[in-house]
């Protein structure tokens, strides 16, 4: 029937019909299925033919058996001549696009389509050889991420150092197993002797990424994306207007604002760099794992504080001293489910982030996100608070030697919160100022002169 069985490099059974250049998922083998899609590829080219659409020679057919009630199939043509898939009929370009707002040009869509070409050779890299130009700038592209990520901070690249150096190594190797035709050029879709479908599926991988890069941070286009953290629709608003959840950044000390703006910066415009992605998921693992050692140092100090004997007979102090336990318990357990779930194999998932991110929203996930710090903070605010009444309830000799340190460490400790939540001593003392000359008392002329002219 002129089908032929292929194996993709992963493993995966597909079927080729050379002289009609069709490809196909669909199990050619079963009982009537050479018939039926027989007249899915003569009624596909049918189509063709009557929308007017003039088909070089090098466009393949890719049809798949769409499961349901009635027989339907699924299909796209790609171009190997401008590197594009198409249809024969209106297509909703939503669906190409995904989440990506404002796209309108051909030239920006282009890139959406070049994507899913590389895809397609992807899925199908049997019976083809490698184009020079392609492994060419394939090189080019590797060559430039790699600078971008030594060089920037914000890079864009899909990549991460390392792993653009082991690309890197691969493109020697790739350049050997590249052809040019006779006239200098090449299409992945001409056939070959020697077709080298392993090497063929390493450049569409790592095209296809790239090409979606372009696409996503509108490469070549008015305003595009340049940096990592650069939004292009103006969404870089930190401040939440939710009441409760500003009520809740001051009780958890500024925290959930600070990781609010980290989260923006990496969730920028629905999107995530997958390398910005793992540093954050890293860092954050190392603070929790500090976070741990220290919850452990709080709960044995929280212990041994209420051994001692002259505590037990103050209920107040104990009482805080049982809150700051709690809450540095509270701090461990959190530490412990949160870098559970980062180690576990999720964490090199940029899409679980998105799919979190989505569910909770950035405040919600930022909240969750600083839970160990906050509650570590309150359970060493909370045996500060118990020591406090202890000092506090000895002599008086005690009191008024501590006293002194123990207003200098309490403004000292407070003042980075209220710095993170833009509370600054200089407009506090602005504020008193201001606040005394508007109630300053009269002097005595001038209720006098007041006096006098009202008589």
């Amino acid at each position: 029937s002129g089908w032929e069985p292929l194996t993709h490099p992963e493993g995966a059974l597909f079927f080729y019909h050379s002289y009609k250049r069709v490809f196909t998922d669909a199990d050619i083998r079963a009982p009537g299925m050479v018939d039926n899609i027989g007249k899915a590829v003569d009624k596909a080219y049918k189509e063709v033919e009557n929308a007017g659409i003039d088909l070089d020679p090098s466009v393949e057919l890719v049809l798949e058996f769409m499961n349901g009630d009635h027989e339907e199939w699924g299909y796209y043509f790609a171009d190997h001549d401008r590197r594009i898939i198409f249809w024969f009929e209106a297509h909703k370009s939503s669906d190409l696009i995904g989440g990506v707002r404002g796209v309108k040009c051909a030239d920006h869509i282009r890139y959406a389509l070049e994507s899913q070409y590389w895809l397609h050779v992807e899925l199908y890299p049997n019976k083809r050889f490698l184009p020079k130009d392609v492994v060419v700038r394939l090189r080019e592209i590797v060559m430039y991420t790699q600078a971008d990520n030594i060089t920037s901070d914000t890079s864009l690249a899909p990549f991460s150092s390392e792993e653009v150096a082991s690309m890197l190594s691969l493109m020697d190797p790739l350049m050997g197993k590249s052809l040019t035709d006779i006239d200098g050029r090449c299409s992945a879709g001409i056939e070959h002797e020697h077709p080298h479908e392993h090497s063929v599926w390493i450049v569409a991988r790592f095209m296809e990424e790239f090409c979606n890069v372009k696409f996503v941070n509108f490469c070549g286009q008015p305003g595009a994306r340049l940096n990592a953290d650069q939004s292009l629709y103006g969404d870089t608003n930190t401040r939440s207007n939710n009441i409760l959840l500003r009520v809740m950044n001051c009780i958890l000390f500024g925290s959930p604002n600070a990781y609010n703006k980290v989260l923006r910066k990496i969730w920028v415009d629905s999107t995530i760099v997958q390398p910005r992605w793992k540093n954050f998921i890293n860092r954050l693992n190392n603070e929790w794992n500090g976070y741990t050692i220290f919850s452990t140092v709080m709960l044995a100090v929280d212990i041994s504080f209420l051994a001692v004997p002259s505590v037990g007979t103050q209920k107040a102090a104990i009482l805080v001293s049982y809150m700051s336990t709690l809450c540095a318990m509270g701090s461990l357990v959190v530490s412990l489910v949160l870098a559970g779930q980062v180690n576990d194999s999720r964490r090199d998932s940029a899409k679980s982030c998105a799919i979190s991110v989505s569910v909770l929203g950035l405040e919600g996930l930022a909240l969750m996100l600083c839970l160990p710090f906050a509650l570590l903070i309150w359970g060493m605010a909370f045996f500060a608070a118990a020591l406090s009444i202890v000092i506090f309830t000895s002599s008086v000799v005690t009191i008024s030697i501590v006293s002194p340190i123990w207003v200098a460490i309490l403004i000292l400790a407070t003042w980075p919160v209220l710095a993170s939540n833009d509370v600054h001593i200089s407009d506090l003392f602005s504020w008193i100022t201001k606040q005394i000359k508007s109630h300053r008392i009269p002097s005595w002329s001038a209720t006098r002169a007041r006096v006098e002219s009202d008589v």
